[in-house]
């Protein structure tokens, strides 16, 4: 089993800076290892962990019952593809549904492929079941969103640094004012071929922005 070398901070920065794409801009701050809220860089210096790789890792590093489980499940079956069933695959898909009241789901890797099959979902809701002509379908989305960085997500952008140099994208989508259930309902009059209403509980990309009290129910309502 290969051994990785000890770096130093400055060692583990010139690689990246040398090796990896220069998408993101992190701070000077070289982790190795994570126990709880607290993270500790390769100094041995000790940090809270304020952000939970964007909400991923919400329960804590290194939680011992998550860890015994992925190692049960890694040391009995690494992985099937959706060609088989599984016998763990139900059993997760009838707890989720259950707990969050849903009637199914569809298990997603990431934010963006979730986001981009809610999109496929909503459209063919709409050709299907609502009667929109085919490929006039619209979406409505709130400016200063954040829905991740595939090529159609940053198509309804407003983002400079998410849209430059990165077109031509893709049409379809309705920008309107997050927390404006006037233009939210003045959008689904006027147009016949809403599909769906994408927007963020809480918008996090230019700031934090909590809508006001009883947005996303009179949203849903409006729906």
């Amino acid at each position: 089993m290969a051994v990785l070398n000890k770096l130093t901070s400055q060692q583990a920065i010139e690689l990246e800076n040398k090796y990896g794409t220069h998408n993101y801009h992190p701070l000077p701050v070289v982790l190795s290892k994570g126990d709880g809220v607290y993270v500790w860089d390769v100094d041995g210096k000790k940090y809270y962990d304020f952000l939970s790789a964007y909400s991923a890792v919400n329960q804590g590093h290194c939680h011992p019952k998550i860890v015994n489980a992925m190692v049960h499940q890694a040391q009995t079956l690494t992985l099937t593809s959706r060609a088989f069933h599984n016998d763990m695959l139900g059993q997760y898909e009838k707890f989720a549904c259950e707990f969050f009241g849903f009637d199914k789901l569809l298990p997603m890797n990431t934010g963006a492929e979730a986001v981009e099959t809610a999109l496929k979902l909503s459209r063919k809701w709409g050709y299907e079941v609502k009667g929109i002509a085919e490929n006039k379908a619209e979406i409505i989305v709130c400016e200063n969103n954040f829905h991740g960085r595939t090529t159609t997500i940053i198509s309804f952008s407003n983002d400079p640094v998410a849209r430059d140099n990165f077109g031509p994208f893709t049409n379809g989508f309705i920008k309107i004012a997050y927390n404006n259930l006037e233009a939210l309902e003045g959008t689904l009059k006027s147009n016949p071929n809403i599909a769906a209403f994408l927007v963020e509980p809480i918008q996090g990309e230019a700031g934090v922005y909590v809508p006001d009290e009883g947005y996303l129910a009179k949203a849903k309502v409006l729906c």
